[in-house]
């Protein structure tokens, strides 16, 4: 039987508390590499009360993202509600990336910009759990081009991250243009043949560094 883990006193569960706040604002407004003394000054805490409960950044990623990483459920779920495939694949597209303008940690954290640990990596791939069955819906309606893969989605996802990243300060609405160029690409009625073929699922877990079962 394994033995029970020990509450916190009640000073140390509400530094804790403090912390995951405060880092939850600061990687939120500077991205995953922001400084932990920024946290802990935020916290108002010492940077040894930090390391004390967080030893590594990975131990805070661990903690935060895999509920921020929940919203993509939400806006899964809301894209096959919607009785209009095209819409809904396109809410879910718009929605991701709004999530990621919001927030420069999950921006970086989709976009692989750090080592993740697996709990996060994990969460990561719950989110995107449902995407082959909104680009399917979509596909089948005749509204979505029918060479898009899964996989295409995962390369604009680093692409508009980038773009997300760059703009955020002078243009925070400028990846919304971008995506409205990319979708009016992805429409059937305009589609033209591509001669490059999607990442195969050997050569995104070669990218993404996981085994190929885990893609």
């Amino acid at each position: 039987m394994a033995a029970e883990t020990k509450p916190l006193r009640a000073d140390a569960a509400r530094n804790r508390d403090k912390l995951l706040a405060a880092a939850t604002r600061v990687f939120g407004e500077r991205g995953l590499d922001a400084p932990l003394e920024e946290i802990a000054r935020r916290a108002g805490v010492s940077i040894g009360t930090l390391y004390n409960h967080f030893p590594t950044r990975e131990a805070f990623l661990d903690a935060i993202f895999p509920e921020r990483l929940a919203a993509l459920d939400r806006i899964a779920a809301a894209a096959l509600a919607d009785p209009d495939a095209w819409n809904g694949f396109t809410g879910f597209v718009e929605g991701l990336f709004a999530l990621q303008a919001e927030d420069r940690g999950l921006n970086d954290a989709l976009a692989r910009r750090f080592p993740l640990s697996p709990d996060v990596i994990e969460a990561c791939h719950r989110g995107f759990r449902h995407v082959d069955q909104i680009v399917g819906r979509a596909k089948e309606s005749g509204r979505l081009r029918a060479d898009f893969e899964p996989q295409d989605l995962i390369t604009l996802v680093w692409a508009m991250s980038q773009v997300i990243r760059e703009s955020m300060e002078a243009a925070p609405q400028a990846w919304r243009r971008c995506l409205a160029f990319f979708l009016d690409g992805l429409r059937a009625d305009g589609a033209r043949p591509i001669a490059v073929p999607a990442l195969t699922q050997e050569q995104l877990a070669e990218v993404l560094r996981l085994p190929a079962d885990r893609v």
